[in-house]
């Protein structure tokens, strides 16, 4: 596995483990993140060691506190524009891997540390978690899709509240929100994610990665996601996985997926 500046990684039974190490910054994203995020993302897609991913932050505060403001500087009004599109580049890369990616957010996930949240495929909080987007307490707004995924993932009144409130949302009313998926406890966060993606290594690559793709198709104002389905759902009967599933169920057996 590639070394990276800011992140650190461990691989066990498939699944890499992504911490972004900056405790000091309360693991703000700076353009070495956003680097190393975005060689990540190209590494794992390309590694067949790898069948899943967890993201999450180093130290006991924070996923990451949001982007790293000591950059933003001067910045002309292209720019903030060139800040931006590399941001949504990269967390697009993200949310459109074909490899399971789970966020395990730590402690304060605010701003550009958010955006990363919900770029990936879905998200826990540990119980101490907080959750926010305060860019207009700075006279900016999100950059980096915050806008957009908040309100697909929670809804648009919900999401313009707290888009311009700048408040900040603790873990269980995340969960209300839908926002997460799970509330743990700190100590059982880790260990929450590994026995999730413990089961869904078990399923077929392809199949997942198909499934990933059509539902990601719902905003995508270019394509018509039931259109999606059913190529999607037409490929798999060309796979060695959809054969073998098949013939598993029909034995009675577990199925061996080999990811063809």
């Amino acid at each position: 596995m590639q070394q990276y500046q800011t992140l650190f990684t461990e691989l066990t039974n498939g699944i890499l483990t992504v911490t972004i190490n900056r405790p000091d910054k309360l693991n703000a994203l700076n353009k070495d993140v956003f680097t190393d995020l975005d060689n990540l993302v190209n590494n794992i897609t390309n590694d067949n060691t790898v069948k899943s991913v967890i993201i999450t932050g180093a130290g006991s505060k924070a996923f990451v506190a949001g982007a790293d403001i000591t950059e933003f500087g001067n910045l002309s009004i292209e720019e903030g524009k060139q800040l931006a599109k590399r941001g949504q580049d990269i967390f697009n890369k993200i949310e459109n891997c074909a490899k399971p990616i789970i966020a395990c957010v730590n402690g304060f996930a605010l701003g550009g540390g958010c955006e990363l949240a919900m770029a990936c495929h879905f998200r826990i909080a540990a119980d101490n978690a907080k959750f926010g987007q305060p860019e207009v307490n700075l006279g900016l707004i999100p950059g980096y899709g915050g806008t957009q995924r908040l309100a697909q993932l929670i809804g648009k009144g919900r999401a313009i509240e707290l888009l311009i409130s700048a408040n900040m949302i603790d873990a269980n009313t995340a969960l209300q929100y839908g926002l997460v998926n799970y509330v743990v406890p700190q100590a059982e966060l880790l260990q929450k994610a590994i026995s999730i993606l413990e089961n869904i290594n078990t399923k077929a690559p392809l199949a997942i990665a198909a499934c990933i793709k059509a539902a990601n198709t719902v905003w995508d104002e270019s394509k018509n996601g039931f259109n999606e389905e059913i190529a999607l759902f037409g490929n798999c009967f060309g796979t060695e996985d959809m054969k073998e599933g098949s013939a598993a169920f029909l034995e009675k057996r577990k199925a061996n997926f080999i990811g063809k």
